[in-house]
């Protein structure tokens, strides 16, 4: 669940800013502060905690709270000020990555206020990429791409190179490939290391579950290793991981909580009839079975991670004590 602090300053914003926990409680978790004085040393943390910050007041209390902490479009949260009426809400800060157009929209439609919203590709009315990437949990490969292609959206309709089914009309500035057709910028969306474009922003889906099995002791650096080779094999980006997955008798291995921690991906074991039970075809070994109790560990707990209607896209892989399989999950470019 996304956090989101709301500062106020008086009395009527006190009242406008239950308004607002009223519109988002149901799905963030919210906390109310008045500072009285002092509230730079509270936005410094909250800075730090939080996805959001909504400011009840006026634009240049919250432009000299967030002034000395504003790094990053990519790291920064969101910010809003909405006047004590809720009169006008406004994007501030993060509108796109952090979500702040999206959240400033919502609020507004909640209390009966405007939104203003002043990016460009919004006020143009054409199709902001790393806003509907960030939305969706997609990858960005680059934010100079990112802006490379937000300057050229403006200008001219661009071309999109889509691995998945795309759902949904195509928002403005976007038209699909054909591989007649020519363009030095354009988008693409898929799981592997592409670049159709001279410029090309991929956006990257995180929809690819790893299965591993392992020796016992197995080093955290040979599960790398392993799972390089299995992404390089079929030109996958490491950036398209969602989560690992093995049979519960690995739950205590050390190398691979230790691969797992240092991707920064989340790990489920499933036990061996769990992974029985999966239908399919599957690279079948008597000495596994005889060892766990299933047939094959890597092929089965990847494809029971990526859930109904997953694809196998890289078969059993083995290196040096480690077996790798890669599945992916169901997914469409959704536009609706």
């Amino acid at each position: 669940m996304k956090r989101a602090a709301i500062l106020y300053f008086t009395d009527r914003g006190a009242a406008t800013a239950e308004r607002i926990r009223a519109a988002l409680q149901e799905d963030w978790e919210l906390t109310l502060h008045r500072p009285r004085g002092g509230e730079r040393s509270i936005v410094e943390t909250l800075f730090q905690t939080e996805d959001a910050l909504i400011f009840v007041g006026a634009c240049g209390i919250a432009v000299r709270a967030i002034a000395p902490f504003v790094r990053s479009k990519t790291t920064d949260p969101a910010v809003l000020v909405t006047d004590e009426r809720g009169i006008h809400v406004i994007s501030l800060l993060s509108g796109h990555i952090g979500g702040a157009n999206e959240l400033t929209r919502r609020i507004a439609a909640a209390i009966g206020g405007v939104p203003v919203i002043t990016t460009a590709t919004d006020v143009n009315r054409r199709f902001a990429a790393d806003e509907w990437a960030a939305r969706n949990g997609l990858a960005i490969s680059s934010m100079k791409a990112a802006k490379d292609f937000a300057v050229e959206i403006l200008k001219r309709d661009l071309p999109l190179r889509c691995d998945f089914p795309v759902q949904g009309t195509l928002p403005s500035g976007l038209y699909l490939y054909a591989e007649a057709s020519a363009s030095d910028c354009g988008l693409a969306i898929s799981c592997r290391n592409i670049a159709p474009f001279e410029r090309t922003l991929a956006l990257i889906p995180r929809i690819l579950h790893l299965g591993i099995g392992c020796k016992r002791n197995t080093p955290a650096e040979n599960i790398r290793r392993a799972v390089q080779i299995a992404l390089e094999s079929a030109n996958l980006s490491p950036r398209a991981l969602a989560s690992v997955a093995s049979i519960d008798v690995k739950r205590d291995e050390a190398g691979l909580i230790k691969y797992c921690a240092s991707a920064n991906l989340p790990v489920t074991f499933y036990s061996a009839e769990e992974l029985r039970s999966l239908p399919g075809s599957f690279s079948a070994s008597n000495f596994v079975q005889n060892t766990v109790g299933v047939d094959n560990v890597c092929e089965r707990a990847a494809m029971r991670a990526a859930g109904e209607g997953a694809t196998r896209i890289v078969n059993k892989t083995c290196l040096d004590g480690v077996t790798v399989a890669i599945a992916q999950e169901k997914w469409s470019a959704c536009f609706e």
